[in-house]
């Protein structure tokens, strides 16, 4: 299949992936409006509210659905990944969308049992229950917001315990690697690592590099076994390692270990006893050659970097050519800051070397920003039932008789009026987000590949959930007091005596 084509097929699907969960969540707004009645005295419309649960029915059990689908631990297709997590967003869509009347089915509930309680919080139910497309509107608003921070935080957390999980070290802690670009699939050309050479010591003056190297013609079969020696899958060089002494003091973090050119080295964290190694090799392209060479053990505490080093001399001797694919810096003899890799970076061409400095699984924080930003939306849809003239002028006027002319009693109104609706708001919106984003996490963690890890238990961070949920109102509450505006109505004119009818 063409390039283009492949690119074409991958955008549709990501389009479908993402429009269409977005399109049905989208269907809440209209759903909230419809269900809305003009005024406090009318009942709120059954038929949506009915249509609204069958709707958000249908959405859980789409995501059931497709969280029990991804729940085994074998190997799954990417036909199978694209099908499981389009189900669970298309319900987390559809559970979006049913729960569109639910803010103003709650307004209507609310008003009976308000009559009890304090006045600010009874005339703020009041006022929301009077004007309730804007509120209903408002509370949807923020209740797609917090769904959507709190699905992602729970998407985040779980796929980062994943990630750290699949995630495997490429070199010993704070050790600098460059590889030939991705782009070779091969080894450093003669000119390609000549350049890359003279730029590092260019960069990191004085700083000795090890280098590895690999057969030339990567057809050819070589192998380095030890009896009683088994390598872990974990490990970096889960080969054989070929290099100078400079690469074999990386290797097993010790500038003090003996190298000779005749004698293979043994890096095992076992406690294993080995005098030899055998190479298997192939002489005028026929298998089943071998030889069996001196051999000492070096001891490392790091099982990523158990291996079996040999000498470059040796593989020589046996009639192979090698070329170098890695370069690298000990973090023995010298710590790579981020400003010196960054320097490097920018130095090599990307198209011929790729630089990388192992400092262990860093989690990603990218999707904090956005997270956030949700939640900062979903504040400010709560505060939108306060502003206007119309939302506050004749509730100024009867907080002020309930509290005694206190302008305080009217700040302690808008308070309650921010605080309910973003209570209203977070509280449909976290089970929403739990909901969507602990399903999602199935298909999100599936294995494609033979490679990946078996499934990790899953971390919810209820500590941040329980912040936004309880955290959100609270603030809203704070600032619909610091924002209270009376919006006082002008009155009338007085006429004059001139003008006045006797």
């Amino acid at each position: 299949m063409p390039l283009d084509l492949v690119f074409y097929a991958v955008g549709v699907v990501l389009a479908v992936l993402v429009a269409l969960p977005l399109m049905l969540a989208a269907g809440a707004v209209p759903a909230a409006l419809l269900s809305a009645p003009p005024n406090r005295h009318e009942f709120t419309s059954r038929r949506v509210v009915v249509l609204g649960r069958l709707t958000s029915l249908a959405g859980a059990l789409l995501m059931g659905l497709g969280a029990w689908w991804a729940r085994e631990d074998h190997r799954y297709g990417e036909i199978d990944f694209i099908g499981f997590l389009l189900i669970t967003l298309v319900g987390a869509g559809l559970l979006t969308t049913g729960f569109g009347p639910l803010p103003s089915r709650l307004l209507e509930i609310l008003g009976p049992f308000s009559e009890r309680l304090p006045s600010p919080l009874r005339l703020a139910v009041r006022d929301l229950s009077d004007r309730r497309a804007r509120a209903v509107l408002a509370i949807t608003l923020a209740m797609m917001a917090t769904a959507s921070g709190l699905s992602l935080t729970i998407i985040a957390v779980g796929t980062t315990a994943q990630s750290r999980a699949e995630y495997s070290a490429r070199g010993r802690p704070g050790s600098l690697s460059v590889w030939p670009s991705p782009a070779y699939l091969g080894p450093f050309s003669a000119v390609d690592v000549a350049t890359v050479r003279a730029t590092m010591e260019r960069e990191l003056p004085g700083v000795p590099i090890a280098q590895r190297e690999i057969l030339a013609d990567s057809s050819w079969y070589f192998e380095a076994t030890a009896e009683s020696v088994e390598l872990p899958e974990e490990a970096v060089y889960w080969d054989q390692a070929i290099g100078d002494e400079k690469l074999l003091r990386y290797l097993t973090g010790d500038q003090s270990t003996p190298y000779d050119e005749g004698t293979a080295v043994v890096i095992t964290s076992a406690d294993v006893a080995v005098d030899s190694v055998t190479i298997h090799y192939e002489i005028d392209g026929k298998l089943g050659a071998s030889k069996t060479v001196r051999a000492i053990v070096a001891v490392t505490s790091d099982p990523h970097m158990e291996t079996i080093f040999v000498p470059s001399k040796m593989v020589r001797d046996l009639g192979y050519q090698l070329e170098p694919t890695e370069l690298i810096v000990d973090p023995a003899l010298h710590r790579v800051t981020v400003r010196e890799q960054q320097r490097l970076d920018d130095r090599l061409d990307d198209a011929v070397a790729e630089v990388r400095v192992e400092r262990g699984f860093v989690a990603s924080t990218g999707w904090v920003p956005v997270a956030g930003a949700a939640f900062l939306v979903a504040l400010g849809c709560a505060l939108t039932p306060g502003f206007g003239r119309t939302a506050n002028a004749r509730q100024a006027r009867v907080m002020r008789r309930a509290g005694g002319g206190s302008a305080s009693a009217f700040r302690w109104f808008c308070a309650a009026r921010a605080g309910l609706s973003a209570l209203f708001g977070t509280v449909l919106g976290a089970v929403i987000g739990c909901s969507a984003g602990m399903s999602l996490l199935w298909p999100l963690t599936m294995r494609t590949t033979w490679e990946a890890p078996v499934r990790v238990p899953f971390e919810t961070p209820w500590p941040a959930i329980t912040a936004v949920v309880g955290g959100l109102p609270l603030i809203a509450a704070a600032l619909g007091a610091l924002f209270a505006r009376e919006h006082q109505r002008a009155s009338a004119p007085q006429r004059s005596d001139a003008t006045r009818v006797p």
